[in-house]
């Protein structure tokens, strides 16, 4: 029984620290994305 409750613990845990990198990686993608686009514009607008 403690096994169990360790190993669902462990996931419980384990779950929200992955929707956090995943929000991160996404968080990051976009920032990448816009910070690209908006340095191609300002370089297009120079």
């Amino acid at each position: 029984m403690t096994q169990r409750i360790s190993k669902t613990k462990r996931f419980f845990m384990m779950n929200p620290i992955i929707q956090f990198f995943k929000f991160i990686w996404l968080s990051l993608k976009i920032l990448v994305i816009v910070a690209g686009g908006h340095g191609g514009t300002r370089k297009a607008k120079s």
